[in-house]
């Protein structure tokens, strides 16, 4: 569901820097704006008493005097009409015998009311007080006529157009202001796609400096994480150099043990220890493979020798050879059927997986499985049950359950931890040391799958989902 333009461009406004360094733009640009017009406006009503006043006192008597020619007559409106046509003024004659307006459909404006006029949200104090006013432009003849000047609106030509062109300007001011900022933190967006390339493990490609012999601050901030990365492909390569020596160095002397340990006669008094030293060596080498393959698992720069293959085929394959692994016993071995369950959907596809580690995978769930399969009334076991199918997304989903006794809710979320083993389901005499799910779990995350554990009442139940 799309997000409402609000939430978004809040989200936009708190993630992009970009954005934010406009809207600072535009506010700094408004505020002294604001500022430098409001000091204007202060200062030229402040000073114009001591400048403009005087110049529009001595004005204003000259056009009284051009109206009233005849000093001893009446105010002639002939000229005053010839004043208000020539100048952007309106002239106002009261009196005894004439009154006349120049431009009666004008109302007056607020600052030209005096205190008979009945609004009361005039305020004279912002005008200059009333007095000053009635000094400046209005006059009085004679024989009692009174003749008031004031601006004529209809003589300032509205220009709407001008809105236009202003607000046009700021949009190009702002658009050229985010182009610009963009170009200038154009270096973060390469910092952020060569942090993503080192953090999968792509070190060929180095995040580009801009002006590397003068470099500026991203500049420098890009050349350090190359140095960084550069360090941790170094500590990488030396990883792995040291996994394939201890590979080496530890599975040679293993394996020269289990030798001479094989060669020892097998007399009754030396049979049972060369039994349970030869045990003790396959656990050990069983356990460093283990570890080495955790340890290659657990990087995120692994690499899968991917290959399209049928699943179902191989998990059929895994659970033979697992069946055929188990104790000798006809009573718990008789057939597969009766050990272990398969449930195959025809909506299984073919994936591209690594069939080394996917056979690690199925084998280590069927082992996890079965040693944990006896019920916790003594019974006899049900068949470990694994379940292969589909999903909508062209996956498939891998599930394997057993029916013994569980765990506890507590301890699910911490069973694919590595060595870790519940004191209630997972007793050193069952074997295994607490690699098998985490190495399951290891696997399915390097092919981009999740895995998950839940207990099914009973028994405990292993969901790996692998995408398409």
């Amino acid at each position: 569901m799309t997000k409402p333009w609000h939430r978004r461009a809040r989200h936009a406004v708190g993630h992009s820097l970009k954005v934010r360094l406009v809207l600072v733009f535009l506010l700094l640009a408004g505020a002294m704006a604001f500022t430098f017009i409001s000091g204007v406006q202060k200062a030229l009503s402040v000073g114009w008493r001591d400048g403009a006043r005087p110049m529009l006192m001595d004005y204003v008597d000259r056009l009284a005097a051009d109206i009233t020619a005849d000093k001893s007559g009446p105010p002639r409106i002939e000229r005053a009409k010839a004043i208000a046509q020539r100048l952007p003024v309106t002239v106002t004659i009261t009196g005894p015998q004439i009154n006349w307006q120049s431009h009666p459909g004008q109302s007056r404006p607020e600052w030209q009311r005096d205190k008979t006029d009945s609004e009361d949200h005039w305020n004279r104090e912002r005008w200059g007080g009333d007095k000053d006013w009635q000094r400046l432009l209005r006059r009085t003849t004679a024989d009692g006529h009174t003749i008031e000047f004031g601006l004529n609106d209809e003589a300032f030509e509205r220009r709407p157009r001008l809105v236009g062109f202003t607000l046009t300007a700021l949009l190009l001011l702002t658009l050229l202001a985010f182009l610009y900022i963009r170009r200038l933190l154009r270096p973060l967006d390469d910092i952020r796609a060569g942090a993503m390339r080192f953090g999968v493990g792509e070190f060929g490609q180095p995040i580009p400096v801009r002006k590397p012999n003068k470099p500026d601050e991203l500049g420098e901030l890009a050349a350090t994480i190359n140095t960084m990365g550069a360090d941790i492909h170094q500590m990488l390569d030396a990883k792995r150099a040291l996994l394939l020596a201890i590979s080496h160095e530890l599975r040679s002397p293993l394996t020269r043990a289990r030798l001479n340990t094989e060669l020892l006669p097998e007399t009754p008094d030396v049979q049972p220890s060369r039994e349970a030293l030869l045990r003790d060596l396959v656990l050990m080498r069983d356990l460093v493979t283990d570890l080495l393959e955790s340890e290659r698992l657990a990087s995120p720069h692994v690499a899968l020798q991917r290959e399209p293959m049928d699943l179902a085929s191989l998990t059929a394959e895994v659970v033979r050879d697992v069946v055929a692994s188990l104790p000798n016993d006809p009573a718990a071995t008789q057939t597969i059927s009766q050990t272990v369950t398969q449930n195959v959907a025809a909506d299984v596809p073919r994936l591209s997986l690594d069939l080394t580690r996917m056979r690690l995978l199925l084998r280590n769930l069927l082992d996890n499985a079965l040693r944990h399969n006896l019920p916790v009334d003594g019974s006899r076991p049900q068949p470990v049950v694994i379940d292969l199918r589909g999903t909508p997304k062209g996956g498939a989903l891998i599930t394997v359950r057993d029916f013994g006794p569980g765990v506890e809710e507590a301890a699910l979320p911490h069973l694919a931890e590595p060595f870790y083993r519940p004191d209630a389901a997972r007793e050193r005499a069952t074997g295994g040391v607490g690699l098998g799910l985490y190495l399951c779990k290891l696997v399915a995350q390097a092919h981009g799958g999740t895995f998950s554990v839940h207990n099914a009442g009973p028994g405990l139940e292993v969901r790996v989902e692998l995408p398409g």
